[in-house]
């Protein structure tokens, strides 16, 4: 009987506590876990907060065994995506579990019945809410240290996830590059070029207020054109920019964004970073107070390392070379800062478009995967 898996759906604030907690209790002798603010899961889930959740359905679920928690998951259902791309899918993520077949597979069919029971035919992740969120489990790159805006999971993850039958259904992938190399002397020569024949501008000098002010929703209304075609997109709107802005535009450094724009100030290209804020996370373990705040502030001064968060180019400007005007500035910025390393954002591995490692020296660090089931 002490085998037993129990599959629990949380329907109060206790559970749902509970399954916020348990990543602490599953990773806490794990030194490559990078733990997610408490404040901003809870954010996440709140309907009154999160505009997301006008359009998805969702459901908590954790494993007991005996009066252990051993795993959790949550079911997604987003009925906006289905209809733009005319699927009939069920998501998942915050998929942890021990390293357990039983209740690895006992956690995907709570999801399964669910997604049975509102027609679905097949059930795909781990993904979020939006495409904001974090989504894709590790399949490559364990040892490596994970930006705070991904997942982390350890190296028994996939065979479990397999052995319950899920195949891969994309690829993101993850490049590192030395952040001080010298920019390549064919790319800047090209990109001079590339700024005179379209009377593109670098955006330089402006303060974070200005910057929100002036390019915030301007950087949304190009991921949403950008992105449009990439898997499982679902365009923001504008309560969703709103919220997303709120959110994380107060960390932004100004140092460390870039967006390129024509003659009418219209942002035809942009790219964000910051310095990496991971090893913070793991001193707060996920709580600001009372000492988070000065790990994070301690962080964001320090530019050895640095995550490249988001970067998107107008479907109107790609194909001339735009995506790599802001690649070099950044990477002159770098050098400037005196950083050392940089990890780019999960960018899928058939977007070729948004490459431009192959012209700087790189290294591919972490792969994530999507793994789908029919149903």
């Amino acid at each position: 009987m002490d085998n037993l898996i129990r599959i629990v759906e949380v329907k109060d604030k206790r559970g749902f506590n509970e399954f916020l907690k348990f990543p602490y209790k599953l990773f806490r002798d794990d030194k490559m876990w990078v733990p997610a603010l408490i404040m901003d899961e809870k954010t996440t889930f709140n309907k009154k907060k999160n505009p997301a959740l006008e359009f998805c359905e969702y459901k908590i679920f954790l494993a007991y065994r005996a009066k252990d928690i051993v795993g959790r998951i949550v079911g997604i259902l987003n009925n906006k995506s289905n209809e733009i791309w005319k699927q009939k899918r069920m998501r998942f993520g915050w998929y942890d579990y021990i390293d357990d077949y039983q209740v690895a597979s006992a956690l995907l069919k709570a999801v399964e019945d669910w997604a049975k029971e509102k027609d679905m035919s097949e059930v795909v992740g781990p993904m979020g809410f939006t495409d904001m969120d974090k989504e894709g489990m590790m399949v490559e790159g364990f040892d490596e240290t994970c930006p705070i805006a991904c997942y982390y999971n350890p190296s028994y993850y996939p065979p479990l996830i397999e052995k319950a039958g899920y195949v891969k259904e994309v690829d993101w992938v993850q490049y590192e590059v030395p952040a001080n190399q010298p920019v390549p002397e064919k790319l800047s020569k090209i990109n001079n070029l590339i700024k005179n024949k379209y009377n593109l501008t670098i955006v330089k000098g402006l303060s974070k207020k200005e910057i929100v002010k002036r390019y915030g929703k301007k950087i949304f209304h190009v991921v949403n054109k950008s992105f449009a075609d990439l898997f499982g997109y679902v365009p923001l709107n504008d309560k969703q920019i709103d919220f997303y802005i709120s959110q994380y535009f107060s960390f932004l450094d100004p140092k460390l964004v870039c967006f390129i724009v024509d003659q009418n100030d219209e942002v035809v290209a942009f790219g964000v970073s910051m310095p990496s804020l991971s090893e913070a996370f793991r001193k707060g373990k996920g709580k600001l107070f009372p000492f988070g705040w000065y790990h994070i502030l301690k962080a964001l001064k320090n530019y050895n390392y640095i995550d490249l968060y988001l970067n998107g180019v107008d479907p109107e400007w790609q194909n001339k070379g735009v995506h790599s005007l802001y690649y070099v500035e950044m990477n002159k910025r770098y050098i400037e800062l005196g950083a050392k390393m940089a990890i780019a954002n999960p960018q899928l591995e058939s977007n070729q478009a948004s490459q431009i490692w192959e012209k700087y020296e790189n290294r591919l660090a972490i792969r994530r995967r999507a793994y789908i089931k029919q149903i």
